[in-house]
């Protein structure tokens, strides 16, 4: 009995469901996320890779790039059914898991990501005094709601985020008057 037991605890999980459509991360080849986006379009499966605007500035002409924020991963919405049609698709390696884990990321998370590759808006908020360590909010800008642990606030205005099922954590640089330290009302 005790090695059933064991058995039982050490199967894998699988967040796959039969006709609910759930996020799943999928690990592509280096520069492939946009290649791999349009490939599984074709194929009918919604797919995202938050892009990132960046500028570069050459000796005759101004170019602006779309990089992802996260390299070599995509994000695809998918039910049991698209989970080989999935892995058939040129340039994707394997979908990221947890051990050998295949764990759905929330919705929340994916939102958050699409919220992160977006513009400030200019919102002031009365800044207050934070130590490193402090868990703080944002209340202001397309950020909204997101909370994380303040890392450094000399200058540099970095703030950390965790996003936990996906295993993800990001470094923004962030205006300290958009932050508040959670718990705290905006009465």
């Amino acid at each position: 009995m005790s090695k059933q037991i064991k058995s039982l605890s050490l199967s894998p999980v699988n967040d796959l469901h039969e006709s609910e459509y759930r996020w799943f991360a999928i690990y592509t080849k280096y520069k492939g996320e946009k290649q791999v986006i349009r490939e599984l379009l074709k194929k009918g499966i919604e797919a995202y890779t938050p892009l990132l605007e960046v500028t570069k500035k050459y000796s005759r002409k101004v170019k602006n790039y779309n990089v992802p924020l996260l390299n070599c991963y995509v994000f695809v919405k998918i039910s049991r059914k698209e989970y080989v049609k999935v892995l058939e698709t040129q340039h994707v390696i394997n979908y990221v898991k947890i051990r050998k884990d295949l764990v759905a990321i929330p919705k929340t998370e994916i939102d958050l990501l699409k919220r992160i590759v977006g513009e400030f808006k200019d919102v002031s908020i009365a800044q207050g005094e934070y130590k490193i360590g402090d868990q703080v909010e944002v209340v202001g800008g397309s950020l909204t709601g997101l909370k994380g642990h303040l890392i450094n606030i000399n200058g540099k205005k970095d703030f950390l985020i965790n996003l936990e099922k996906s295993g993800f954590q990001l470094l923004i640089n962030i205006d300290p008057k958009l932050l508040r330290p959670v718990g705290i009302s905006l009465a």
